[in-house]
């Protein structure tokens, strides 16, 4: 293959992934019948228009339902609205929560608790849902909540971390949705953005148990160093913060169903590379870890390879981190693993590789515009060089939006309406064609 022809067909297997997981596609097969009374649609995330436009049209067409019996609020990220009539659909901030996002949850929990037992509160929850939903316990203000997501985010630390801290500084998060709806029935269809599927890690699972406790939250700030405020410590050790549990009442009339995980969109990325006549080999499903050191693992497989009777692609899913050391970086963890196979892979022929979240934004500051990744090969270096860039020195500063702006390797696409964490493919070739 020549050098184009592997980025081509790098991005033909991500927009594969990513198209295998929108809502139009996984939703429909699995919404109820409506009830005898309203089916009240609350969605969260950055799916969460999307999910409201299909399921508004879903109830419209198949069952001519009207505003007196579907209604609903979707909050989504910034840029990520659809349009509907009925369901409304507001943006907010993401991955720090903001003000629409608090207006946003105290709306949904007021109509989670209007809604009787004629009527169905439909759920639909994709990744992205912790940060547009933000409610926050008594004493802890907006504030507060932003700067311990702030904190956590640059310490590296694993979503099912973070999210056990959100879930006990939260009225909505953690089964306090299904809380708000009892005695209605509640219906969750769920996106997976999260390694392992658990429906109490993804958007920090406000319909079902949690099984993460007070202490958890108060041990996860601990070991990824994080000085919790005044107002967050009195909560997290506040007995009255504590999250509902399986056998809660609150979980009597509920049902819970991953629509879409991050292993279909790998699935789709897989079969557009073998149609391709590429040897695919999975590294890992959901992987975590550093990105910069998951990134030297790979580029040591693909130096290992050998010589090959055909390409090869390495790939893998799941979400990496980044512990942030520099100052005033840009950039997220598909970024940053690209950038360290920049690295790595120096002097090494033949490859490229793509790396890049499923949402359409990897990092940056919550604009629509943000990048999704990147997708790099040995032009890159090359561009690099001409401009006196060094990879290394760009991971230091944690600024590897900054490098690919330069090299022009950052991966665009805009906002995808889904979100099945990240795609990473790393393709190497015998040979420059």
């Amino acid at each position: 293959m020549t050098p184009d022809e592997r980025r081509t067909l790098l991005r033909r297997a991500f927009d594969a992934g990513v198209a295998a997981a929108h809502p139009a596609i996984c939703i429909p097969p699995h919404l109820p019948a409506p009830p005898k009374g309203r089916v009240i649609v609350l969605a969260a995330g950055k799916g969460a228009g999307a999910c409201a436009e299909v399921a508004e049209k879903f109830y419209r067409e198949k069952y001519g339902l009207g505003p007196d019996r579907l209604t609903g609020l979707a909050v989504t990220r910034h840029g990520h609205s659809r349009p509907t009539e009925w369901v409304k659909v507001v943006e907010a901030g993401h991955p720090v929560p903001d003000a629409a996002g608090l207006q946003g949850a105290a709306d949904s929990i007021a109509l989670a608790e209007q809604a009787g037992p004629d009527d169905l509160v439909l759920a639909l929850i994709t990744g992205g849902g912790s940060a547009n939903w933000v409610a926050p316990a008594d004493g802890v203000d907006l504030a507060a909540k932003q700067a311990t997501t702030k904190a956590l985010l640059r310490s590296g630390a694993p979503i099912d971390a973070i999210n056990s801290v959100r879930k006990h500084l939260s009225k909505i998060k953690g089964g306090r949705l299904a809380r708000a709806a009892h005695p209605a029935p509640v219906v969750t269809l769920a996106i997976s953005d999260v390694p392992r599927d658990d429906p109490s890690v993804i958007a920090s699972g406000p319909t079902v148990p949690d099984p993460t406790t007070l202490a958890d939250a108060r041990a996860a700030l601990e070991r990824y160093k994080v000085q919790p405020q005044a107002s967050i410590a009195a909560a997290l050790a506040d007995p009255a913060n504590e999250s509902p549990k399986p056998g809660d009442p609150a979980f009597e009339n509920t049902s819970f169903l991953v629509v879409s995980r991050p292993l279909d969109a790998l699935n789709a990325a897989i079969a557009t590379l073998e149609e391709a006549g590429v040897d695919v080999r999975i590294v890992g499903e959901d992987l975590e870890g550093e990105a910069r050191e998951v990134a030297g693992e790979h580029a040591a497989l693909a130096r290992g390879l050998g010589p090959l009777k055909k390409p090869v692609a390495l790939i893998s899913g799941g979400e990496l981190t980044v512990t942030i050391t520099g100052e005033g970086g840009r950039g997220g963890p598909n970024q940053e693993y690209a950038l360290a196979l920049v690295r790595d892979l120096e002097g090494f022929p033949g490859w490229a590789a793509l790396a890049g979240d499923t949402d359409g934004a990897d990092g940056g500051g919550g604009s629509p515009s943000d990048p999704a990744g990147a997708v790099v090969d040995p032009g890159t270096t090359e561009r690099a060089r001409a401009k006196g860039l060094e990879a290394a020195v760009f991971l230091t500063n944690n600024d590897s939006t900054g490098f690919f702006e330069e090299t022009g390797d950052v991966l665009l696409t805009g906002p995808t309406c889904t979100n099945v964490n990240d795609i990473r493919i790393l393709l190497v070739d015998s040979a420059d064609g």
